[in-house]
């Protein structure tokens, strides 16, 4: 397996990005990781000789936070971003993942890599932590901002797909992202997709509240980029800061440092329930090959998991299984 990560993109690139691959590498030998850009900065980075399964591949642009995802991607010919995706494309890499720019990364995915055949629009499908520590698989988070009810089955279909073949799940139950859980709530958007998914091959569960989600009432959550992009960004900001609040009020007293002495193993495992970085990164369904997402913030944890995601998806042939399914189930809109 040949991974290539973009080692310019991200808020921590590339100090983080070098230093999650270097773990990536040392965890697994039997994969080959290929750091994408400016040689000399990569190397400052690097803490010596890098292992003989890390090789650097030179791209000397970056594509900043603020660019405009088309222009960017069509005019920056030699960014970090473009060139992994271009050694998707051709071959010399079987994925790519990236902290940076999520328009210019979908761009990158659709007009460098290529979509897939039956595909109309790409989603971004994060997996969103639940209570009982299994996750939901969410989509679309944020790579298309507007949608109509056909790509709300397409997406419920490559989910549905991703969770049995990646994960391990038999017949994932899919949920459409609503206001209420009767049937005929919601937009005009929700309404037409909630008749079109009761008639897919998949096992739709209705409509599912925001509230209930962490409850995993559902494997595969449905949604416009929008919405969902929302939904993400309120749990990550509803965890952040009941985090802050716990650290502020357990350091308040003696009693209460003691206290946390006493819970601290309980508040790691809520944390790490709660933190993107666990999760590593989110694929681009609907793509030719294997596109990985990574959080704008991603440390040299989130990367080197992002690494180990990439490596399962490879394995289980997902980007192969999903065009092949899509195809035989005839879900072209």
């Amino acid at each position: 397996m040949k991974i290539a990560i973009d080692a310019m993109g991200g808020d921590h690139a590339p100090g983080q990005i070098v230093k999650g691959a270097l773990a990536a590498a040392r965890e697994w030998p039997d994969t080959e990781l290929i750091l994408v850009g400016s040689p000399d900065a990569i190397k400052a980075h690097a803490e010596g000789a890098l292992p003989a399964n890390l090789t650097i591949h030179p791209a000397m642009d970056i594509i900043e936070a603020d660019d405009e995802p088309v222009r960017a991607v069509r005019r920056k010919k030699d960014a970090s971003m473009v060139v992994a995706g271009r050694l998707v494309k051709e071959g010399g890499a079987d994925a790519m993942l990236s902290a940076g720019n999520t328009g210019a990364l979908m761009t990158t995915g659709l007009l460098v890599v290529g979509r897939m055949e039956g595909i109309e629009r790409p989603a971004l499908a994060p997996v969103l932590p639940t209570l009982d520590n299994v996750g939901v698989l969410a989509l679309d988070l944020g790579a298309n901002m507007d949608a109509k009810p056909e790509h709300l089955v397409q997406y419920a279909v490559m989910g549905s797909i991703y969770r049995e073949k990646v994960h391990g799940i038999q017949r994932p139950r899919v949920g459409l992202l609503n206001v209420g859980t009767e049937a005929g709530k919601g937009s005009e958007l929700t309404k037409a997709a909630f008749d079109l998914l009761e008639q897919a091959p998949i096992h739709f569960v209705g409509n599912v509240e925001a509230r209930d989600v962490m409850q995993r009432n559902c494997d595969v959550l449905v949604c416009d980029g929008f919405s969902g992009n929302i939904l993400l960004k309120a749990m990550e900001g509803t965890a952040g800061a009941v985090m802050k609040e716990l650290k502020d009020a357990f350091k308040s007293s003696l009693l209460t440092k003691l206290a946390a002495a006493i819970m601290m193993p309980g508040l790691k495992g809520l944390k790490n329930k709660m933190d993107y970085a666990q999760y590593g990164g989110a694929p681009l369904l609907g793509l030719n090959g294997l596109v990985v997402k990574c959080h704008g913030s991603s440390d040299a944890e989130a990367v080197k998991n992002a690494v180990r995601q990439a490596r399962v998806a490879l394995q289980s042939r997902l980007i192969p299984t999903v065009a092949a399914e899509i195809k035989g189930k005839e879900v072209s809109l």
